[in-house]
């Protein structure tokens, strides 16, 4: 039987450049696909905030929980049903 080890959170901030929040939401969802490899990443959790008010962060995958602990990778706010 192995044992669970505790390990904490962290967030890793990455300034980029956009044109504007939408694309800026874009890349981040690019971004998170791109590591989801990655088993350490939590790609549903992943936010963008302006560079001067990140106090205000705005998610960008809708991350509802489906069945067979799988999460929705659409972004937030999509039409129609959550895909995993």
């Amino acid at each position: 039987m192995s044992s669970v080890v505790d390990r904490q959170r962290y967030v890793v901030h990455l300034t980029v450049v956009a044109a504007d929040l939408p694309a800026a939401e874009l890349l981040a969802r690019s971004i998170a696909r791109s590591l989801a490899f990655l088993p350490d990443v939590r790609m549903g959790e992943t936010t963008v905030s302006e560079v001067d008010d990140q106090g205000v962060q705005r998610q960008v995958f809708c991350d509802r929980l489906l069945g067979g602990r799988r999460r929705c990778v659409r972004r937030t706010d999509h039409p129609g049903n959550c895909t995993s």
